[in-house]
Formats: C-alpha cells, structure tokens, sequence
C-alpha cells in the first residue's frame, strides 16, 4: 500500500515539474538587422583591436551569432555565418586600407550589448555593399531608371537581396524564438554625389521613408526601431533628420570629425592612388559601433528587457 502511495506522489510530482519547465516562457533571440554601403561593411582594421577588446570579443562571440553577406565587383559573395568575429575582406579592400582583416558597426554594438545585457542570445543579419545607393540597387520600388542614374543596373538589387538574406536565416527558427527589435542603416555617401543631378539627394527623404516602411511592412513590425547615421551630403543628413522627425522609433545618430567632440569618427588618412581613401579606420568604426550602442539604449532599452 506504502509503495503504491509513493509511487502516484511520484508521478504527480514530477509530472508537475516537468509541466512547469515545458510552460517556462524561453527567451527569445534578440535579432537585429544591419545594412548599407560600404561603412556598413566596414574598414576597421581588425589588428587595432587591445588585448582587452579581444577578450570582451570572445565573450560576445558566445551570445552573437553573426550572419553576413557583402559583395565583390558586380556579383560574387564574400559571406559569414558564425559566430560574431571579423569579415575578412578581398583584395583590393586589403591594398586601399592596408588591412588583413576588417569589422563593421555590428563588433562594437555586439561588445557592448553583450557587456551590459548578457542573458540574451542575439543575431546580428547584415547585408552590405559599397558604392551603392538607395535611389537605385537600394530601393524597394526597383527600376532599370533609377539603377542606370550610378550605373548599378547590373549590381545586385539589394533591398530584395537583404529581405531574402533575413528570410532565409529566420526560417531556420521558429517563429515564436526571435523577434526583430532594430535595423541599423549606414548609407548615403552615394546618394550625396551630383555629378549626375541632384535628383538621388533630393529624392533622399522619400525613397528612406519607403524603405523603412516597406521594412516594417514585410516584417509586420509597425514601430520596429530605426538608427539612422549621419553619413553623406548636408543635403542627405538633412532627410535623415526630416525622417526621423516625422515617423516614430526612428533616430538620426550625428557623428563628428571634430577631436575635441564625444562623438568623434576618425577616418583613414593614406592616400590610394594618390587620393585619400576615407572610410571609417579602428577608432571611427568603434566609435560608430559605440554611438549605435548609446542611442539604441536611450531610445529603445525595453526592447531589450522584454
């Protein structure tokens, strides 16, 4: 009789724990997605980084999963998908910058969203691609006109190519283990040239409010958060900040090439056949990851709390 009493205590009791650890709400993976040009690809040189910032890259690396997609010339891929680590760039890259290998925005943001919020798992989804523009390879409303104005109708059309790159990673997941908190856009420098008309500038503010939208739409996330940082013409910043002032969880982030400012973002000094190379180096890119890092928290921390 004693044995059967203990056996049904048994079975309900662990039936019960097991009960409760199955209806343990899990946590989600925090996703993030990144895009732009090419300082969304990022020049940072990767041997710049301190003994101390490698360790804090280890850890990172251990929450970040890093998928990455960039392109060389007019098609063929340089892709990563592991753990939150450097890209190592093609050649060219590594003769105009003097680099091995290079890191993005994303390697900053991830240190510091691991450092200071280290109970969730992230995914970080980056498509990048340098010399392009959002009036053309960018732009959700795609059209051999607007490619032809930089010459990019034979360069990938983007904005598909990054919705299929997050669609084909998400599906590996179940719907109900992710969810989208924020895009990272670092984008304009192209748009910014008139050598052509000023047609892509002045058209700056439309054609991001569109993408955006149409970012939002896709993912049926109507307040899905937006950092937008300020790269490009007077004339493009200036519609980066129309935007942000007229739709909602959309932030402008101001950067500085002044040395005496918080918000400095030194650029690479060298020449490359005999012109300067721009491009965010070790410092500015840090800085950038940083400054994604600070307004993403002042604007959006109960995305991440949830």
């Amino acid at each position: 009789m004693f044995d059967k009493i203990l056996f049904l205590f048994s079975l309900i009791f662990f039936t019960g724990v097991h009960d409760s650890i199955i209806a343990q709400p899990q946590k989600k993976t925090k996703v993030f997605l990144l895009a732009g040009q090419s300082n969304m690809d990022g020049r940072g040189d990767a041997s710049k980084l301190s003994e101390a910032e490698i360790k804090l890259l280890a850890i990172a690396s251990q929450k970040i999963h890093f998928v990455y997609k960039g392109t060389v010339g007019e098609g063929n891929a340089i892709r990563y998908n592991g753990a939150l680590d450097f890209t190592n760039p093609w050649d060219f890259v590594k003769q105009k910058f003097r680099v091995e290998k290079c890191f993005g925005p994303e390697l900053f943001f991830g240190i510091e969203l691991v450092k200071n919020y280290p109970k969730h798992d992230y995914l970080f989804i980056k498509r990048s691609q340098g010399g392009t523009s959002l009036y053309g390879a960018w732009n959700p409303n795609w059209s051999v006109e607007n490619a032809s104005f930089f010459n990019e109708q034979d360069k990938p059309k983007l904005y598909k190519d990054f919705i299929n790159l997050v669609d084909a990673e998400l599906s590996k997941r179940h719907p109900d283990s992710y969810e989208i908190i924020g895009m990272l856009w670092v984008q304009g420098e192209t748009d910014s040239n008139t050598s052509n008309g000023p047609t892509a500038a002045d058209s700056y503010q439309e054609n991001l409010e569109n993408l955006i939208n149409s970012v939002r739409g896709h993912y049926n996330i109507a307040d899905l958060p937006f950092l937008l940082l300020g790269v490009g013409s007077k004339k493009v910043q200036n519609a980066m900040v129309k935007v942000s002032n007229k739709l909602t969880n959309v932030t402008f982030i101001e950067r500085s090439q002044d040395l005496n400012k918080s918000n400095y973002t030194p650029i690479y000094t060298h020449k490359w056949k005999g012109k300067p190379v721009g491009h965010y180096n070790y410092e500015g890119m840090k800085k950038i990851g940083q400054l994604f890092y600070e307004n993403y928290l002042d604007n959006y921390l109960n995305s991440i709390h949830q």
